[in-house]
Parts: C-alpha cells; structure tokens; sequence
C-alpha cells in the first residue's frame, strides 16, 4: 500500500509517499481503509523534528474517515464496509493515517456523520476531541463567559460553536477579516488580532497559543486553558492554568458526530489534495490566512 512518510526533518519537500505493507489487527483493534484524512500542524510539527525520531521512517497523519476494512478479536461489532472516523494518536509512529490503510483500538473510532462526505469528516477527529476536552477542561457553567482565541482555525472555530452550545457567551479573538465567519459560529462578541476585550472574561480557551496575553484578559480565579504542552504561561492571580492533551476517545467522537448530523457543528475545509501530492498539502498547511481543515484524499 501506500503511506505518506518523512525519513529526514525539514519542511514540506521531505514528505513523499512510500510503498509499506498493510497493516493487520490485533486483538481489539479494526483496520479501516481510508478515503480521507486530515493534515493538521502536529503533522507539520512531527515533520520538522519537533518530537525527535531522527534516523527512522515517521508516517504522518492522525484524523481518518473511511471504512472498517477487517477487525481483530474482540472487536467483530465493527462489520467491515461500515464508515467511521477515527484518530490515531501518536507523535512518532512507523505509519500513521495517511496511507491507504490504518489500523486503530477499536475505541478510537466512532460511526462517521452521515451527513457529509468523507473529506468533510476528516476534519472533525483531532480538531473537534482538542476543542471538546479544551472546554471541559475550563470547567465553565452556562452564562460564564469564555474567550476563545485562534477562534476562525479549525480548533478554534469547533470551540466556538461547542462553547455557545454549553450555554457560555463568546468572545472570539481572530484576524480583522474574520469577524463575519465567528460570529456566524455563534461568538457573541469579536475581538480583532492585536486588540484587547472590553472587560475580563471567566475563561480563556487559548487556541492561538498567545500565552501570558491571553491569561491577561482572564478575571482572578478565573481558568485558562492551552493546547501545547510547555507553552503555557505561568500562574498569577489565582487563575487556574491547564494544558489539555488530546486522546483518542471513540465515545466522544461519536458524541460530535452526531453533533455535525444534527446541525449543531459545522465543519470547514479549506483544500484537498490526493495522496500523490501530500508535499503540496503540507505547503498549504503552511499558508497563512488558511481557514478550514486541509485534507489528503485516498481514491
């Protein structure tokens, strides 16, 4: 088969695809033949080096929609030809979802919305568990109030509409031409890049990884939320400061799922690619100003 791998760091150019062999389940695990799948920065950022891995073969991709190809033992309720999304965590792995097979633990998976296509789902796995557990992670009660930076990108844009769904008011931070498309998703109040809200706010969900000026706009006691371990900015005035790490949780995926059948959760992709061009897809990850998911196509 197929997979999109790097054998030296750098930028877009180390990407190529190789020939690998087809990956076959264990116990608890489904193979899912893959018809989409998302290019995310932790890709990029695996890319690069950031997560070492030097003088091996690193397959990239985490987000995948497809169909359950064959499962192991213990894991028959997936029946293969049924469409699911899915994400396979890990920073450096020897194959990862951009390939034309990917076997996952079968509580990574979760039935697919029926509502798009499969391109379209390939954007919600990693995007819409980071900004899902983000906002758990704030622990804010409906009618508090949540800043979300980063808020017109692809995690921050799915907190927007899951935080005005808990019930919280938004404030959306993005660049000046994006206030059309945030408050579309539901933000209450916009704030331009480089600007500051009108007041404090009870949370700040810090997508755009700002750091200290982002907790800055956080009352005292309030929570801040980041999304890079070893980014977050240091405690001050009793404001509780959390770094969430993403997991692969089938349960809540399906939860969201049904969110985007429902209409309740909007996904946006910005390009696609096939395979053969992932290098291009990684150069478009690296455009500024994109907006949506970029995503490889597996004919």
């Amino acid at each position: 088969m197929r997979a999109v791998v790097v054998d030296a760091f750098g930028g877009p150019e180390q990407v190529r695809v190789a020939e690998a062999e087809v990956p076959e389940p264990a116990a608890g695990q489904v193979r899912v033949r893959v018809r989409a799948a998302g290019v995310n920065p932790v890709d990029g950022a695996v890319r690069a080096g950031v997560f070492g891995g030097a003088g091996q073969r690193i397959g990239l991709g985490w987000d995948v929609a497809g169909e359950i190809d064959a499962a192991g033992p213990g894991a028959q309720e997936w029946t293969p030809g049924r469409r699911v999304v899915g994400l396979h965590y890990g920073k450096v792995k020897p194959l990862g979802t951009h390939a034309e097979y990917v076997v996952l633990d079968a509580s990574a998976v979760a039935p697919a919305p029926e509502s798009v296509d499969a391109a379209v789902a390939a954007a919600l796995p990693l995007s819409g568990l980071t900004a899902a557990r983000a906002l758990d992670l704030l622990g804010l009660a409906p009618g508090d109030s949540v800043l979300i930076t980063g808020a017109a990108g692809s995690v921050g844009g799915l907190a927007v509409q899951l935080a005005v769904r808990a019930g919280l008011t938004v404030t959306a931070l993005a660049g000046e031409g994006d206030e059309e498309l945030v408050r579309s998703l539901g933000a209450t109040a916009f704030v331009p890049r480089g600007s500051a809200p009108a007041g404090v706010v009870d949370g700040v969900l810090d997508a755009a990884v700002l750091g200290a000026a982002a907790l800055a706009f956080v009352r005292d006691g309030g929570a801040y939320v980041g999304l890079i371990p070893g980014a977050e900015p240091a405690r001050e005035r009793g404001v509780r400061v959390v770094v969430q790490e993403v997991a692969a949780d089938g349960a809540e995926l399906g939860r969201l799922a049904a969110l985007v059948d429902s209409g309740a959760l909007t996904l946006r992709v910005a390009e696609t690619f096939g395979l053969a061009d992932a290098a291009k897809a990684h150069a478009a990850l690296a455009a500024p100003g994109t907006r949506g998911r970029v995503v490889l196509t597996v004919s």
